[in-house]
């Protein structure tokens, strides 16, 4: 029988395999059974969704010009644009490195941050400035520059949302049931 696993994004996939499993985290291969590999892989699918989520918000990133010495007046263009330094590279560094290792909580509510202190009319600007260069990078000249970058930031804002989300879903039975009888009564 598997067990019922909900996710806590937070934790790495490996921890959770310790934790929740026992698995020794030197155990080889050859040495699970199916009753082991079938346990791995409902952890893992209660991951998926946050860790799908903090990739797309990776992914999301890495579209932007990198913050090396020729990205760098992009990053200062942004940052005038948006007025937030919550985006600036040296600000979401460990953040970003924490995400690469499937945590991507931080870096979320830091874009969710940055987003929110956002003005109207800073928001436009700072989507002026990525669409611009996701145009330049994408070979995308027939769109507007505006439209690229507010569709992007929009994904980055409901993308960190999704991680945020994710990470925050109830393992606790009763919860579940109070949940689930609510929609049964309706």
């Amino acid at each position: 029988m598997l067990p019922e696993f909900h996710s806590h994004a937070s934790a790495p996939l490996s921890h959770q395999l310790v934790q929740r499993l026992g698995l020794d985290p030197r155990l080889e291969a050859g040495r699970i059974d199916v009753e082991r590999v079938a346990d791995i892989a409902v952890v893992a699918s209660a991951h998926s969704d946050g860790y799908a989520a903090t990739a797309h918000l990776l992914g999301l990133l890495a579209a932007l010009p990198a913050p090396t010495a020729a990205g760098e007046s992009f990053w200062s263009d942004l940052w005038r644009s948006s007025g937030s330094l919550y985006l600036l590279p040296s600000n979401i560094k460990a953040c970003v490195l924490s995400s690469l290792a499937g945590e991507g909580t931080g870096l979320a509510g830091q874009i969710l941050s940055a987003v929110d202190e956002m003005t109207p009319s800073q928001r436009v600007a700072a989507g002026e400035v990525i669409g611009q260069a996701l145009a330049e990078s994408d070979h995308l000249p027939d769109l507007k520059t505006q439209v690229i970058g507010e569709l992007w930031l929009r994904d980055l804002e409901l993308t960190a949302w999704r991680v945020l989300h994710a990470d925050h879903k109830s393992a606790d039975p009763a919860e579940r049931k109070a949940f689930f009888d609510a929609w049964t009564g309706v």
